[in-house]
């Protein structure tokens, strides 16, 4: 029997990848399912709770956690990415990028911690009180959040533990826990569109947002680099009769990752991008609310003053204070320094 008709016999996959297909092949992923389920009913359940305190909790962030973060999971664990993760290395490629970046991005961007503590204030005191901890601190250093989610795919991919994922369903499952959990950290650490144990700078969150687009292409590069197959053994033994070589094959899952990756960073930035210019608009509101109310005590401290003088008008004594220096932004700039020839005795 000719070789390639014995690899067919030896074959027990999907059938070859094909554009239809790639919209009909489905598998179910109980463990997956049950997990996407219960996260999505007790966010609809806070949401319902929350509105019926009569309190706002916009549409989209429901579209976000719901729609675009755990719609993102059912393709990741049950689409043809899913079916086809175990015969082609750039199908597994795409799943780590979906469940790395993406699912947590959407997920995060959906506020389920904000929603916990408004719809359960008992939990949500104990969810403050635990971020006040050193410990909580510590963990969510950026610089922390980010190592991990880089390093984290490194190790899957070059040690036996990309292998075994394929034989048990236990490292399967615990595999994409170990995608999503950091990249939830990742991104809600840096966004901080929900409270965070400590908030830093967005200046900070963009050079580690480049760091984690560069960590990426590093993973793809080293992928597409490497010599030997990653996991060669067991895609022999599944002998794919159809579709790309084992070898042009892993270069497709190093360019889907490295692509996919920092396709991913854009949007991310975007978050990031619209979340300064917020916080900037929200300080603005806040000192100006402060330089009208000091205006304000400045013009009735002039119209007392004038009226016990007898004369003057009331805006004589506000106008002596040029407004920069009631801004707390540049008020320490503009601070007066007496001159060494002035100074009085010590």
């Amino acid at each position: 029997m000719p070789a390639h008709l014995l690899s067919a016999a030896a074959y027990h996959g999907p059938p070859e990848l094909t554009v239809a297909r790639g919209f009909s092949e489905w598998v179910l992923d109980p463990w997956a399912l049950a997990v996407i389920v219960v996260a999505g009913a007790a966010y609809l359940i806070g949401v319902r709770r929350v509105r019926r305190a009569g309190q706002r909790w916009g549409a989209g962030r429901v579209i976000s956690f719901l729609g675009l973060g755990l719609g993102t999971a059912v393709i990741a664990t049950m689409s043809f990415v899913a079916v086809y993760r175990p015969v082609l290395f750039y199908a597994r490629g795409a799943q780590t990028v979906l469940l790395l970046l993406v699912v947590p991005l959407f997920l995060a961007l959906g506020k389920p911690i904000s929603l916990t503590i408004a719809a359960w204030p008992a939990a949500g005191a104990r969810i403050e009180h635990a971020f006040a901890s050193r410990t909580a601190k510590i963990a969510t250093f950026p610089a922390i959040t980010t190592m991990v989610l880089v390093v984290t795919p490194f190790v899957v991919y070059f040690t036996p533990w990309y292998a075994a994922g394929f034989g048990s369903v236990a490292v399967r499952e615990l595999t994409s826990l170990a995608f999503v959990v950091p990249g939830f950290a990742f991104f809600w650490t840096l966004l901080r569109v929900d409270p965070v144990p400590k908030a830093y700078p967005y200046v900070v969150s963009l050079w580690l947002s480049a760091a984690e687009v560069i960590g990426d292409a590093i993973l793809g590069l080293a992928i597409i680099a490497d010599p030997s197959l990653i996991a060669g053994a067991y895609y022999h033994a599944v002998a794919r009769p159809w579709g790309p070589s084992l070898a042009t094959d892993q270069v497709l899952g190093g360019g889907t990752i490295w692509v996919l990756g920092d396709m991913v960073g854009l949007p991310f930035l975007v978050a990031q991008l619209i979340q300064m210019i917020r916080e900037d608009e929200g300080d603005a509101k806040v000192i100006d609310a402060e330089l009208d109310a000091a205006e304000a005590e400045a013009a009735a401290e002039a119209a007392v003053a004038a009226a016990g003088a007898g004369g003057g008008t009331p805006g004589s004594v506000a106008a002596r204070s040029p407004w920069w220096e009631a801004d707390p932004r540049f008020a320490r700039r503009f601070e007066s320094v007496a001159p060494p020839d002035q100074e009085g005795p010590a």
